[in-house]
């Protein structure tokens, strides 16, 4: 499946404070923690609480976002699907980075192991 043009800046522009807070009940609805999705987002992005609390401050958008982080040379082992999409076949860097973070997400509220899914850098 692939993502159109329309489909890409419609992800770049959205805000990561309208998602985030989406983010953390999927995560405490499973029995995670907000502490623990702040761990997989900073070795995804490598943004620590500060930082993190500051972007969602300004309300920056995901291409914002992106453009900010440094992303984890791990992040191209994140495979799998999120939303339809398989994340390693994304063409869009910026859709999937965002994509990455979904399936981060997603991993932890299905009750995946922690050094599994910051791929085995505990």
């Amino acid at each position: 499946m692939t993502t159109t043009a329309a489909h890409d800046e419609k992800i770049a522009k959205m805000s990561f404070a309208s998602v985030y807070p989406h983010y953390v009940t999927k995560v405490e609805k499973k029995g995670r923690t907000k502490e623990e999705l702040h761990r997989i987002i900073e070795w995804l992005t490598g943004f620590d609480e500060a930082k993190l609390q500051s972007l969602m401050e300004e309300k920056v958008s995901f291409e914002t976002f992106f453009q900010q982080a440094t992303l984890n040379p791990n992040a191209r082992l994140i495979t799998g699907v999120i939303c339809g999409y398989r994340v390693e076949d994304i063409e869009n860097p910026l859709t999937q980075q965002v994509r990455y973070l979904d399936k981060l997400v997603d991993e932890l509220a299905k009750g995946r192991a922690m050094e599994k899914i910051l791929r085995n850098e505990v």
